[in-house]
């Protein structure tokens, strides 16, 4: 075969320099990593145990019970007995959210009306506490909203009728029941 230019260009190109060594791992390299992960796994397991231990280990003072609370809030509404608006808002809001917590019932996102409409269809309260509470709430909506002047009297029926409808639905305190059996004399 005879050479001519062209191929010779082109076997020329063609030739190329030899390529490195390719590294072939021996296979410890993943060895170690995941010797790495293992360790990082076993770090944080211990450190979720040590914090759930820790947190296991405060003790939470008990929360106030919803009656508590709400006879705390309506001493400290008497403060604002000279301000007629103020203090009945402070009242009703306390008893609303005596009722929201105490029965689990949506009483301040709602209008007097579609409270006690809602109300008056459950059995949380005994249709006396519903009559009062219906009363109580529509004189604070005249005092909040028909800018009614009520005197100091009557100021104080109506934190009266909140302390009383708190002390009526307060959850009594269970007693222990007693061995029903009759004493044996010996």
């Amino acid at each position: 075969m005879i050479a001519t230019n062209n191929n010779a260009a082109a076997v020329a190109e063609d030739i190329r320099d030899i390529k490195p060594p390719i590294e072939i791992s021996d296979g410890s390299a993943w060895i170690w990593w995941m010797l790495i992960i293992a360790a990082l796994l076993v770090a944080a397991f211990l450190l979720w145990r040590l914090l759930k231990k820790r947190k296991a280990n405060i003790v939470l003072p008990p929360p106030i019970p919803a009656h508590v609370r709400a006879k705390q809030k309506l001493e400290q509404a008497l403060a604002l007995i000279t301000q007629p608006k103020p203090f009945v808002i402070a009242v009703s809001d306390t008893a609303r959210a005596y009722l929201e917590e105490r029965f689990n019932f949506r009483a301040p996102e709602r209008t007097t009306e579609e409270f006690l409409r809602e109300l008056a269809g459950t059995k949380l309260l005994l249709p006396e506490q519903k009559e009062s509470l219906g009363g109580f709430l529509a004189s604070c909506d005249l005092v909040k909203f028909a800018k009614y002047e009520p005197g100091e009297n009557e100021l104080r029926e109506l934190h009266a009728s909140a302390v009383r409808l708190v002390e009526e639905t307060e959850p009594q305190p269970e007693v222990p029941a007693a061995n029903n059996q009759p004493e044996v004399p010996k």
